[in-house]
């Protein structure tokens, strides 16, 4: 639901990067172009990225008052 604030396998924080690789991805970047200039080299990390489905507009939908 919320991208998770470190890298599950290797503990790199990651967090603050989200926001920056979901808004130029969707400008039409390649994400693999925005990996690289974000600094994620590693697999882990990136497959933390490109895996991840925002959910929390719908969940949020569902919020008990």
């Amino acid at each position: 639901m919320i991208i998770p604030i470190r890298c599950w396998s290797c503990g790199k924080p990651v967090a603050q990067l989200w926001e920056q690789f979901k808004d130029r991805v969707a400008n039409g970047e390649p994400a693999k172009i925005v990996l690289d200039h974000l600094g994620l080299k590693r697999y882990c990390c990136r497959v933390l990225f490109m895996g991840h489905i925002d959910l929390i507009d719908t969940v949020a939908r569902f919020k008990k008052a």
